[in-house]
């Protein structure tokens, strides 16, 4: 009878000496770092910058809805003006709001910077109603035609705020009468209101936002937000690009 052949024992062993286990320390320290170096990195890109400050307080600084439908924010003859691309129903905008606009609205005080505010509407289509960005950006007419600029800012806020923004896809968005509501607790006059609330410049809203989505394309830029420095694109990932505007 044939005898079953029998497994080899002489397979390699794993070594293990000094210079291994040094270096297996050495790599787990740098991935440390590297992890730590990340959070710490996107912490300071998302800290809210001027925190306690809130909106535009100079009574001075003029909201100015231009032809074009864009809405420019600042005192007369502000140091710099840039040109700010936003849907209101844009998280990214939302989160660039709450990090540095606080920080936007002291240098607007400040007559440091003016913001020429573009709001679009291409996220209609993820509204409950279909037409949310319109009617914001229509009710942001309204407050900008009384040339209110701290309620204009107020307003604004309010709209990015994480109370105020409807969810993509969600379930609801804000009729017209809340849109209003936010208005009145910004500061904004009875006209303001009584436009929000009736519609008003829903279809110079319209015409604003495709405007404004054709000047961001012409600008090289393809999704919101999106800010520029005469033509020159703003690096908003960049934690101190307020600072570097108005220094």
């Amino acid at each position: 009878m044939s005898q079953k052949p029998t497994r080899s024992k002489n397979l390699p062993q794993p070594k293990s000496d000094r210079s291994t286990y040094l270096l297996g320390g050495l790599a787990i320290v740098v991935v440390a770092v590297i992890v730590i170096g990340g959070v710490i990195w996107q912490s300071n890109r998302t800290e809210t910058r001027n925190e306690g400050y809130g909106s535009v307080q100079n009574s001075d600084v003029t909201a100015t809805l231009e032809d074009s439908g864009a809405v420019l924010l600042g005192l007369p003859g502000a140091a710099k003006t840039i040109d700010l691309f936003e849907d209101p129903m844009c998280p990214y905008c939302a989160q660039l709001e709450e990090t540095h606009g606080q920080e936007v609205a002291q240098a607007i005080d400040d007559g440091k910077l003016a913001v020429r505010y573009h709001l679009l509407n291409f996220l209609n289509r993820l509204s409950a109603s279909g037409d949310y960005s319109t009617r914001a950006v229509a009710a942001s007419q309204c407050v900008a035609q009384t040339g209110d600029g701290p309620a204009y800012s107020a307003f604004h806020a309010a709209l990015f705020s994480p109370e105020g923004q409807p969810k993509e896809n969600g379930s609801s968005d804000h009729s017209n009468d809340d849109l209003a509501t936010m208005a009145k607790d910004a500061g904004a006059n009875d006209d303001a209101q009584q436009c929000i609330k009736d519609g008003t410049n829903v279809q110079s809203a319209a015409e604003a936002a495709t405007a404004g989505q054709q000047a961001m394309n012409d600008l090289g830029a393809n999704g919101t937000p999106a800010v520029f420095d005469g033509t020159d694109a703003v690096e908003t990932n960049d934690p101190g690009w307020v600072a570097a505007l108005i220094q």
